[in-house]
């Protein structure tokens, strides 16, 4: 197994506009506490209090024990955190710490805290004056929830809803290969996994013994799947409340301070006697999987919730033709919640070519303009048109949520498409 190294042309420490995201998604991170301290309790207790003085003396008594809650809720807080910090120190050791001056370091670090690693690096980033963005704070308070659904015993519901339907077809297009080659073996077969997350699909898939690639663009995905993938010790090393910050919708106050252990295996342990390999690239999917040296390498392609992110879709499309061997298979599993709805030419970069143009640009991958919204019909209809064969599609035979909680009152479930496409 090869897991602990991220593969591809990608060195964010090299340009100054990727070292500044990079830096923000660590203080995302870092910040994790203190933000969800303010957010989640303190700007709570002011509006608590700001309640006629009757009514906030009853609710700060049985049966109520408004205030009893909040406290509750600032140790989970610490318990989430706790996750988020040991995500931060792995990011920071993979992409900060190489370049950091020993010598500079002891200079500005005050003794007390010589030993904790987490100071350390925070007082570095102290030093660099980094500052978090809106979006990326909101991308690590999710990515923290994410455990839940990847890395829970719980989360199992929604990942076999979602992951057994690629495992179990992979199984039987191995089952079909071996038939022609009885000598054959899973590890053989290559499975490249797009939008990978935190590596669950990736880590399930090598398990079952096939030989997985996982690529993914996001920052906080790939520094928490290197996390528990790589850095974990044991089974339910961290505790996390999913729930614990959204106040809204529970039946009881049990549901919203409920706990959960993540990871629910050892990830090292599992994959001890894996014929699998399993390996990790960063970057955008369109630039890396359509260079050359990408060229016919997979014998499938497994998309779990991820073609909706295409703001151009026929991208996504022509990437998986081009990195898949002929007679290979795409599986798709997931809806259509297009996330670049009417996306337009970035502001201040107004071409003044025709809609038409072929003059030569560099491959911006998704992040060139212009997005599209389709239906089902037409996604499958334009993987047909350009160069697959559908061999399977159902629609409405899949209900899952997505990090629900079940206890809520409030449930948002998705029905979504399912189709195997080969490459002709």
């Amino acid at each position: 197994m090869a897991s602990g190294e991220w593969d591809g042309d990608f060195d964010p420490m090299a340009d100054s506009d990727e070292r500044k995201h990079l830096l923000s998604v660590l203080d995302s991170f870092r910040s994790y506490r203190k933000l969800a301290h303010y957010n989640g309790t303190h700007v709570r207790r002011q509006a608590f209090y700001s309640l006629p003085f009757e009514h906030w003396q009853l609710l700060s008594k049985p049966p109520f024990s408004i205030l009893d809650s909040l406290s509750k809720l600032d140790d989970l807080i610490d318990a989430n955190a706790e996750l988020a910090e040991a995500i931060f120190c792995v990011g920071f050791q993979s992409f900060i710490a190489p370049t950091l001056d020993s010598e500079w370091v002891a200079t500005i670090v005050p003794q007390k805290y010589a030993h904790d690693e987490f100071q350390v690096y925070s007082t570095v980033m102290d030093h660099l004056n980094v500052e978090s963005t809106p979006t990326d704070v909101e991308k690590a308070k999710s990515c923290v929830h994410q455990f839940y659904r990847e890395w829970s015993i719980e989360g199992a519901v929604e990942r076999q809803k979602c992951f057994n339907p690629v495992v179990e077809s992979l199984d039987d297009e191995f089952s079909a290969r071996q038939k022609a080659s009885p000598n054959a073996a899973k590890s053989e077969l290559k499975v490249l996994v797009p939008g990978a997350g935190l590596g669950r699909l990736v880590f399930d898939l090598c398990r079952a013994g096939f030989s997985v690639e996982g690529n993914e663009i996001s920052y906080h995905e790939l520094i928490a799947s290197s996390l528990v993938l790589n850095y974990t010790k044991r089974a339910g090393q961290y505790n996390i409340a999913p729930f614990a910050l959204n106040c809204s919708n529970h039946i009881a106050r049990t549901d919203q301070l409920r706990t959960y252990q993540v990871p629910d295996i050892h990830p090292g342990q599992e994959l001890a006697n894996s014929t699998g390999e399993m390996s990790m690239s960063a970057g955008d999917f369109c630039v890396l999987y359509s260079q050359e040296d990408s060229k016919e390498t997979f014998d499938a392609v497994a998309t779990v919730f991820f073609i909706d992110t295409a703001p151009n879709i026929i991208r996504y499309i022509d990437a998986v033709r081009h990195c898949l061997k002929p007679g290979g298979i795409w599986i798709n599993l997931g809806p259509l919640l297009w996330h670049h709805a009417s996306r337009t030419q970035p502001s201040g970069q107004d071409s003044k070519e025709e809609p038409g143009s072929t003059h030569d640009h560099a491959d911006k991958g998704i992040a060139d303009p212009g997005s599209v919204e389709l239906t089902d019909e037409e996604v499958i209809a334009l993987v047909e048109h350009l160069g697959f064969e559908i061999q399977k599609h159902e629609t409405g035979k899949i209900e899952t949520g997505y990090i629900s909680n079940p206890n809520s009152m409030l449930q948002s479930t998705y029905r979504p498409s399912f189709w195997i496409a080969r490459k002709k």
